[in-house]
C-alpha cells in the first residue's frame, strides 16, 4: 500500500499521544490512533498499564476499547491503527479479533514485536483474518523517544 500523507499525519498525532502519556503519567511513551476507512478519527489512546495497574492497557488496546464503545461494536472493520511502537502479541491478536484492516507503526520492537520482526501474527495464514502492515513511519522520532525514556529510567535506578 505504501505510506501516504495521511499516514504521516496520523503517526504525528500518535507521537503526540505518546509524549503526553510519558509527560502526564510517567508511562512508556506509546501512542495509538484508530482511523475509520473514511479517514475520520474513531479513537485514540496512550499507554495506561502503569497508571491503571493493568497489563493489558497498551495504547493499541486503549484505542480499540474506546472505538468499540463509540461504535457499539467489537468489530472495527476497515479501520487503520497507527501506533508508535510495533504491536506485541497481545495487541496484534486483538487487532485480528477486531478485524482491523491495517496497522501502521513507527519503531520496530526487536524484543516482542509481533508485526513481522520477532513474530508475524498479523499475516499468519492460519488466522481467519489478516491485517496489512506498514512499518517504519516516523521511526527515528519514535525510537528516540523510547530510548530517552528508558535511559532516564535506568539513570534513576
Amino acid at each position: 500500500m505504501g505510506v501516504s500523507e495521511a499516514d504521516q499525519h496520523w503517526m504525528r498525532h500518535a507521537l503526540e499521544l505518546a509524549r503526553k502519556a510519558e509527560r502526564e503519567d510517567g508511562e512508556v511513551p506509546v501512542g495509538a490512533v484508530l482511523v475509520a476507512a473514511d479517514g475520520t478519527l474513531l479513537a485514540e489512546g496512550g499507554n495506561r498499564n502503569i497508571t491503571e495497574h493493568d497489563p493489558s492497557a497498551h495504547a493499541e488496546i486503549v484505542a480499540m476499547r474506546r472505538a468499540g464503545l463509540a461504535l457499539g461494536n467489537h468489530r472495527l472493520l476497515g479501520a487503520t491503527l497507527y501506533v508508535t511502537l510495533e504491536p506485541c502479541a497481545m495487541c496484534a491478536m486483538a487487532m485480528v479479533h477486531a478485524r482491523i484492516a491495517r496497522v501502521v507503526y513507527a519503531a520496530t520492537d526487536p524484543k516482542t514485536g509481533a508485526a513481522g520482526s520477532v513474530f508475524d501474527l498479523l499475516s499468519d495464514p492460519r488466522h481467519n483474518h489478516r491485517v496489512a502492515v506498514e512499518g517504519g513511519v516516523l521511526a527515528d522520532e519514535a525510537s528516540a523517544m523510547l530510548t530517552g525514556y528508558f535511559r532516564a529510567k535506568r539513570a534513576k535506578g
